[in-house]
């Protein structure tokens, strides 16, 4: 079998227009995707560099392939099944800022380069005042694009011509405000002057986006037989869902520059992208968010299992229709039948979405897409939705790590929050393990153990999961 390069496989060449931040599984299977199509469906002509985010060597796979790779795309589209493979060639190259600074740098210096795209998630736009401007790169997202944003504005001395469309893709609400937000912290941090600022504010656009498409990744259980099938040994093989949704909050400016709802996408720029922004956190991500370790220490895997099995699936619309969903002030009849397709798409029989891919970041992902659901709850039925505390004592049962029968729990997220939980677990304490969690204000921007009942909820969850295991925690809740 063939290595897949650039040599080997049968490819175009467009001309470096976008730096992407993020080399993972969602943005090659959806904002990668979209490139593609809207370069073959308009004259758009433009190809990716792929910046690495954080300090490892992720990127290293993509230059040994040339930046190419396959994407599965499955699913049932206006009732006709979909299994399409097909070969993404619009990546040019990837960068490692942390080996190679200075190219990272001289991107800036490329004339025709016009947007930036990201996924760092939810913990990647973030403000760290400990970032120096002389760091090579800045640790954050935002320091390493603010870097990036100086250095073209000194390169090109001011020109207005010269800024960049700022596409985030983080599942935050407002995230371009909230990029630019920290994108002016550095320049003030970093005394980098009110005309560069003024220049960034008029010359550049941060505009909010949401983006909608289920990517499981890397097909763990056929990944041979769908390489056999292209006749190359791709090590960068993605699956995703059919399904999918690009809301971008920008003038027609943007659209005109970017012409990708004219070559057949699912592509929206609207004027606020908050309805679309609300309703899918709440009742695609948020259920997804509690379901994946509620599912795994039930001892299932797949997003498809968990909806499947009796129980757990139970607890899953219990999630979405009687907590969730009430939480939600657009009409009823069509959020019941947003959540409805939304379990379809859960349920979508190609793809294996595996509940470990989803546990990553946890606790930021909770804080945006449950919490907020939790307190409405509260206010509105003056008691606690104990599907939603329950998938918060699960994600903190995950992170005592462990075995699940003969798997290695492997759990993956911010050090400080890995930190805390292994020394909370060391006391074998359910109050202290729950005081602690809630009362992490780094996590939550708050104290969450002000919230009435709350404290008292998550210790009897987390000593019914420690005694009697996940799916007698699960009986519980829904007997209630």
């Amino acid at each position: 079998m063939e290595k897949l390069n650039r040599k080997t496989a049968k490819s175009n060449t467009y001309t470096e227009k976008i730096i992407q931040f993020g080399e993972g599984n969602f943005l090659r299977a959806f904002v990668d995707w979209i490139v593609q199509k809207t370069n073959q469906k308009t004259d758009f002509n433009a190809s990716v560099v792929v910046v690495q985010p954080r300090d490892k060597n992720a990127i290293d796979v993509l230059n040994a392939q040339d930046g190419l790779y396959h994407l599965n795309l499955q699913g049932i589209s206006n009732g006709t099944t979909v299994d399409s493979i097909e070969l993404i060639d619009v990546v040019s190259r990837g960068l490692n800022p942390y080996r190679d600074f200075d190219q990272f740098m001289k991107l800036a210096e490329q004339p025709e380069m016009r947007f930036v795209v990201s996924n760092t998630t939810e913990a990647g736009i973030v403000f760290d005042n400990t970032c120096k401007f002389t760091d090579a790169p800045a640790s954050s997202y935002p320091g390493k694009l603010t870097q990036l944003l100086y250095h073209r504005y000194k390169f090109f001395n001011g020109d207005s011509s010269k800024g960049f469309i700022i596409l985030p893709c983080e599942l935050i609400f407002h995230n371009g405000n909230e990029l630019k937000k920290c994108i002016l912290q550095y320049i003030d941090l970093w005394n980098l002057g009110n005309d560069f600022k003024n220049w960034f504010e008029t010359a550049c656009g941060v505009y909010n986006t949401l983006v909608d498409r289920i990517v499981p990744g890397y097909p763990k259980d056929n990944a041979d037989q769908l390489k056999q099938k292209i006749g190359f040994d791709d090590q960068l093989l993605v699956v995703g869902e059919v399904f999918h949704l690009w809301v971008i909050e920008a003038p027609e400016s943007v659209a005109k520059e970017f012409p990708a709802d004219k070559a057949g996408l699912n592509v929206l720029f609207v004027k606020s992208e908050a309805p679309y922004h609300e309703r899918k956190v709440t009742l695609l991500n948020g259920p997804h968010t509690v379901l994946s370790p509620v599912g795994y220490l039930s001892g299932l895997n797949i997003v498809r299992e968990c909806v499947e099995d009796e129980l757990v699936g139970k607890f899953v619309r219990k999630v979405m229709f009687t907590e969730l969903l009430e939480t939600l002030n657009l009409p009823k009849q069509e959020l019941e039948s947003f959540a409805a397709d939304v379990l379809d798409r859960f349920v979508n029989p190609y793809v294996k979405h595996f509940v470990t891919s989803i546990m990553l970041n946890s606790f930021p992902k909770y804080k945006t897409r449950d919490l907020p659901g939790l307190k409405i709850y509260l206010q509105r039925n003056g008691k606690l939705p104990k599907g939603l505390v329950l998938g918060l004592a699960a994600i903190i049962t995950y992170y005592r790590g462990g075995m699940r029968g003969s798997d290695k729990i492997e759990v993956n997220d911010d050090a400080r929050i890995m930190a805390l939980l292994h020394d909370l677990w060391q006391t074998a304490d359910m109050q202290k393990i729950a005081t602690g969690v809630l009362g992490a204000s780094f996590i939550w921007d708050e104290d969450l153990n002000q919230i009435s009942g709350l404290t008292d909820l998550l210790v009897t969850l987390l000593q019914k999961i420690d005694a009697e295991g996940m799916r007698k925690a699960v009986e519980y809740v829904l007997n209630d």
